[in-house]
């Protein structure tokens, strides 16, 4: 039976919504006639707004919870009523945490579709769970499109749509126009301090490329990431423009749309950038390309040696040696290959 109203629940975080953006595509097209709907952290609901796949999203507002108890209590309420007044029939928590094993839950839908192997009790909350055996061994593209295979729907290769909106175009290609070409984008920064390769890696990166092709270095990243955008940008010899902390969401889909090549950590706008099909090189230490890697540009996503690569470990207990190993150099071919032959 074809469902009419389907939720998807993925709130966060931005590299992870990227990656269940297939899931979204082959449902619209194996149920053309169905109501899609997305339950994502409010301040991610910009990076989906105007998808032509979707036909609404529902904000969640995480900063309800922080402080007053009583006001997280009401929100929560308010927030189960708004979901059990869309009647859904079918739920996908592609997350797989208390809050949207919670949200599961309150929805009131008879079809609750999960991983067995989600985290903090939330499988408890679905009617029916999805085996990934393999889970260590794929990407996490293939992870969450292993539900389509659960719901009967025919495979196929990931298709990424992102909303890419007509003015941000245009206010990017004002902006970016006063500077030279190549345009490449940087995102020093990553949540995690084991993924974080050095500033003056990146400088050293970046000031190759300069001094071979010209060019600007286009600084990007969250609030978060402004202290290293600033340490990067005073050692950077050629042109560049820091809109670390910035740009929207709408905005930073322009510029990454509009860059020649990116180079970032294992984080959200390397996935971004190469969900819409920018050039993208990557340096990895602590987690895996072939879980974790720019999808479909593996090739140029670099790897350390050292024994302990992949730990996903927060905390190093060997020194960051892998960033001592993961020199400048190894990033060079890749996008040397990408700066010498121009697709734009």
């Amino acid at each position: 039976m074809t469902p009419r109203r389907v939720a998807i629940l993925k709130p966060s975080a931005l590299g992870d919504i990227v990656h269940a953006l297939p899931v979204l595509s082959a449902l619209r097209a194996a149920w053309p006639a169905a109501h899609l709907a997305w339950v994502v952290n409010k301040s991610f609901e910009g990076l989906l707004t105007g998808h032509p796949e979707l036909d609404a999203t529902i904000p969640f507002d995480r900063a309800a919870f922080r402080g007053n108890p009583l006001r997280a209590a009401r929100y929560a309420v308010a927030f189960t009523n708004r979901l059990r007044r869309e009647h859904f029939d079918l739920v996908l928590d592609l997350q797989g945490l208390l809050r949207t094993g919670l949200m599961c839950a309150g929805s009131g839908c008879p079809v609750r579709v999960g991983f067995a192997a989600a985290r903090e009790g939330s499988r408890h909350f679905y009617t029916h769970r999805v085996e990934v055996p393999d889970a260590d061994r794929i990407h996490a593209v293939d992870r969450y499109r292993r539900v389509l295979d659960f719901l009967g729907i025919a495979p196929s290769p990931a298709r990424f749509v992102v909303p890419v909106d007509p003015a941000e175009v245009a206010a990017v290609a004002a902006l970016l126009g006063a500077y030279p070409r190549p345009w490449v984008a940087a995102a020093a920064g990553a949540k995690w301090l084991t993924k974080r390769w050095p500033v003056a890696s990146f400088a050293a990166l970046l000031n190759r490329a300069a001094a071979r092709y010209g060019g600007t270095a286009v600084l990007v990243g969250s609030p978060d990431d402004i202290a290293l955008s600033v340490e990067l940008a005073a050692h950077l010899r050629g042109p560049h423009l820091d809109l670390t902390g910035k740009t929207s969401l709408p905005r930073l889909v322009a510029v990454l749309k509009a860059a020649d090549a990116m180079v970032a950590n294992d984080t959200g706008p390397l996935h971004l950038a190469a969900a819409l099909g920018t050039p993208c090189v990557a340096p990895y230490t602590c987690t895996l390309v072939a879980r974790h890697g720019p999808y479909a540009q593996f090739d140029r996503a670099v790897a350390t040696r050292v024994a302990c690569a992949g730990s996903y470990l927060r905390v190093c207990p060997n020194g960051l040696k892998c960033f001592a190993e993961l020199a400048p150099e190894r990033l060079w071919e890749p996008l040397n290959a990408v700066l010498s032959c121009p697709t734009r």
